[in-house]
């Protein structure tokens, strides 16, 4: 069984996805500029919103981060009352033993502060929050036989430590430091965005779900906002800014689309029945409530979808609909750019049908009124949409 949303989310001035300058991202489509989110920033949105909507309990829920070493290392200080440095040091053997390399660190000159930069993996971690207390219970279980792998780290000397990680760390501790690092049992989000390492390619994880990079339905006009700033202890006498820009941004119409592959999310979840089908429930809301947070507090974009079309489909090759957008929508006369969406998307939806199989589920919310459409189910409020797309995937 698969999901595909489908989503028209029309924004206020903004700036939700920034490129290496500082501009939002753009891309060109059907032979127009469009305003761009990319795929990843969704991702990320959507992630923040299980934590911060209690769709999934913590349990359930991986990070992102470079920095395990010194969550490990502060469990064992609160836990154990293991000195800070010791804790460091045993923890950052421990994931060196098991084959992650050390960040190179950024400290300089004669500062005798401790070094966090040194202790951070060279590249993101995707892992279980649950596994940071079960390797500080670990470690702190095994500290007496890890003692030569802790002083090797203290010492400095990156080639000792990494000679010592290779020889010195038993067979069997390593083992399940392995295990937990590899570990993604009923992990919700790491099942559904997968993960990558190219170190250790064992514990790689295929991702269950797709998104795609959102794209304005219509021709993007990049915009720019000249702003001034004045010292509020400034003379009385001495007119003028203190400080003065520019900020680029765009209000933009978007076409978001994800897929979600339900029996793949599944295998990924070792078939935990209820985890899976409460991960993809959990999954449509957070997608749907997704916004990225980027210059918000200068623009607050917060605008929610206008519409929704999801389809449930029991098998087949999942069909986006960004090419409803091939020729930019555009207002006619008393309608606006969302009206101008949604009618081109049904109408292509409409002629997709052919290539979408038989035994489709679909179902659409609006924040305005619409006509019927043949096969598809239309809610009134997004509570009901909800709950009818969650009824469909159990």
């Amino acid at each position: 069984m698969k999901i595909e949303l489908h989503i028209l989310q029309n924004f206020a001035p903004s700036n939700l996805n920034r490129d290496d300058t500082g501009a939002p991202k753009d891309c060109s489509f059907g032979g127009y500029r469009r305003a761009r989110i990319s795929s990843q920033c969704q991702k990320r949105a959507t992630r923040d919103r299980f934590a911060l909507d209690g769709l999934l309990p913590e349990e359930n829920l991986a990070a992102r981060t470079k920095r395990l070493a010194q969550q490990v290392a502060e469990r064992l200080q609160a836990d154990h009352e293991m000195d800070e440095a010791q804790a460091f040091h045993l923890a950052m053997g421990a994931l060196e033993g098991a084959g992650l390399k050390r960040a190179k660190s950024k400290k300089k000159g004669d500062d005798e502060s401790f070094d966090y930069d040194a202790w951070k993996t060279e590249y993101l971690l995707f892992v279980p929050r649950r596994i940071i207390g079960a390797l500080a219970s670990l470690l702190w279980e095994h500290r007496d036989e890890l003692s030569d792998l802790a002083e090797a780290q203290a010492s400095g000397d990156r080639k000792k430590a990494k000679a010592a990680a290779k020889k010195g760390y038993p067979k069997e501790i390593r083992r399940e430091v392995e295990q937990l690092l590899a570990s993604a049992r009923g992990c919700a989000d790491l099942a559904l965005f997968g993960r990558m390492i190219a170190d250790a390619p064992q514990w790689n994880v295929e991702a269950s779900c797709q998104v795609a990079h959102a794209i304005s339905t219509h021709a993007m006009e990049m915009e720019f906002d000249f702003y001034t700033a004045v010292d509020d202890f400034k003379a009385e006498d001495n007119a003028g800014s203190d400080m003065m820009g520019t900020i680029q941004f765009n209000s933009s119409c978007f076409y978001r689309y994800a897929v979600l592959d339900v029996a793949a999310l599944g295998a990924n979840l070792d078939g935990e029945e209820e985890l899976t089908a409460k991960t993809a429930a959990a999954f449509v809301r957070a997608f749907v409530s997704a916004i990225p947070t980027a210059k918000q507090n200068s623009m607050a974009a917060h605008n929610p979808p206008s519409y929704v079309l999801a389809v449930v489909r029991p098998s087949g090759q999942p069909v986006s609909l960004s090419n409803a957008f091939l020729r930019p929508a555009r207002p006619r006369k008393g309608d606006d750019l969302v009206d101008a969406s949604i009618a081109q998307i049904e109408a292509y939806f409409q002629r997709m049908r052919g290539w979408m199989g038989e035994g489709l589920d679909v179902v659409s919310y609006a924040d305005r009124p619409l006509g019927d459409l043949e096969g598809v189910e239309r809610q009134a409020d997004p509570a009901g949409f909800f709950d009818r797309v969650a009824g469909a995937l159990a």
